[in-house]
């Protein structure tokens, strides 16, 4: 691979930890893009983890890192998980720790191995008694988590975005390649209801050729979560929205959208291009928040991200896709999956989610019919628990279930390596584009060219759904 593709692109990033920030010249950012332009896919591939069957592991030992929200959730969740066993469980706080061994308690599972500090992962990643590490922590410590996992010998799932940079994003799909080890973003909406009714309508021609989609994250975070010293350890997701402009969280929209187009499998993504609103939120309320507490003095003068981002991409096949992102104005909560076909079209936001096949919407009971006969086989075997389970409606259980019945099957996983660098690239790219007028960027083939023979996965459970799901006494 070039130089170039490998350089670290250190100047749109700031640590979990950090307050400043770095924002380019133009003349940084051309350089930039010059560097990026190498993406024809000529470096070699080391294997091809698209389709990839790793050898089965009858009993998946889960070590997890990171015991916030999401985490402790998963927690609770894996617990229900037949062949699965938690052995291991790592937050930089202790006290973490012993709430989530509460949780095992309580769901009836054996006591974890317990690791804790910074750096306790590596401890855990290291472990003989791990084969998965699941890792749903602040944003930065995603790559490096999964990478130590990787060259450790694990197969790793993270939370969006599995990297934050484009050469994050490299590190990881090259990792992958020669470990063998499976990389999985734990991308959640590409397992809600209707994106897999969606994905299999897709896969079965319903919609005709796929010319454009649409998808977002608009959801207000800022009054409830960003500005909530209780919400995010050390104030770290207010800090990601400081000195970057662009999408900042960009896979929820894009993954599902990516699916149905075949993205990675037959077609890739080539270039976008990227603007931004100015702040009208963040620093008012960051104003408003320091004159009632001094905790929050620190935060204002900051250049924050602006309110809406959209981000416009065109794929190999001339198809395009509109990605948007808002967690900071007062609006209804929408990831919009729309999709727009030669024959029909879908659309989730504002819900009630519809399908047309013509001008008109189709009926409620027309789309009950479609959702008996094209929800996918997971839907239809797990899909019930999963509701009950809960977990964003089920979608985050039946993620978590797939994940674990595929590595206990030697299946190859619905999301792999390249997803989660494609996806997840556009954190980056998109501030790039913004950065320079709006400039085009192009989107690297982290698959090197295998797009064009790798095969769509249609999640048909063959040789898997052996998974079981415990029936716990007393659950939460």
């Amino acid at each position: 691979m070039s130089s170039n593709r490998r350089k670290f692109l250190r100047n749109l990033t700031i640590g979990a930890g950090a307050l400043t920030v770095s924002i380019p010249s133009l003349a940084e950012v051309k350089k930039d893009e010059e560097d990026l332009r190498d993406t024809s896919g000529t470096g070699i591939q080391h294997f091809n983890m698209c389709g990839y069957a790793a050898p089965k592991i009858e009993t998946v030992r889960v070590g997890i890192v990171g015991l916030g929200m999401r985490g402790s959730e998963a927690v609770r969740r894996l617990s229900y998980i037949d062949g699965l066993e938690i052995t291991a469980l790592c937050d930089k706080y202790p006290d973490r720790v012993a709430k989530s061994q509460l949780i095992l308690e309580k769901m009836q599972r054996p006591k974890a191995k317990e690791y804790s500090g910074d750096e306790g992962y590596k401890a855990l990643c290291e472990s003989k008694d791990v084969d998965l590490v699941y890792t749903p922590t602040p944003w930065a410590l995603h790559t490096p988590v999964s990478l130590y996992a990787m060259r450790n010998g694990k197969h790793a799932a993270t939370e969006v975005n599995a990297g934050k940079t484009v050469d994050q994003c490299w590190e990881l799909v090259e990792t992958s390649e020669k470990t063998k080890k499976h990389l999985m973003m734990l991308e959640n909406c590409c397992y809600d209801f209707f994106e897999l009714l969606t994905l299999n309508m897709a896969r079965n021609g319903l919609f005709g050729e796929l010319i454009h989609g649409e998808g977002a994250y608009i959801h207000d975070l800022s009054r409830e979560y960003l500005f909530n010293k209780n919400a995010y350890a050390d104030m770290w997701r207010l800090k990601e929205n400081i000195g970057k402009n662009g999408n900042l969280y960009p896979t929820h929209g894009l993954g599902p959208i990516a699916q149905c187009m075949n993205i990675n499998r037959g077609d890739k993504l080539n270039y976008l291009v990227s603007m931004s609103s100015i702040d009208f939120t963040l620093g008012d309320l960051a104003k408003e928040k320091a004159a009632k507490d001094d905790f929050f003095k620190p935060y204002t003068g900051k250049s924050y991200r602006g309110n809406m981002n959209t981000t416009s991409i065109r794929t190999y096949k001339g198809k395009t896709i509109m990605l948007q992102h808002d967690v900071s104005s007062l609006r209804p909560y929408s990831r919009i999956h729309l999709l727009s076909g030669t024959k029909g079209a879908a659309q989730k936001y504002p819900e009630p989610a519809r399908i047309a096949f013509g001008h008109s919407w189709i009926k409620e009971e027309e789309l009950k019919d479609l959702y008996d006969k094209y929800s996918p086989p997971i839907v239809k075997h797990i899909g019930t628990i999963a509701k009950d389970v809960g977990g964003h409606g089920g979608m985050d259980f039946m993620m978590d279930w797939r994940l674990i019945d595929c590595l206990r099957n030697g299946l190859p996983l619905d999301q792999d390596v390249y997803d989660a660098a494609t996806w997840s690239s556009i954190f980056h790219l998109s501030q790039l584009s913004v950065n320079g007028k709006s400039k085009p960027v192009d989107v690297p083939d982290f698959t090197r060219g295998a797009w064009k023979t790798n095969k769509p996965h249609d999640m048909t459970l063959d040789g898997g759904a052996t998974t079981g799901v415990r029936q716990v006494k007393g659950k939460q």
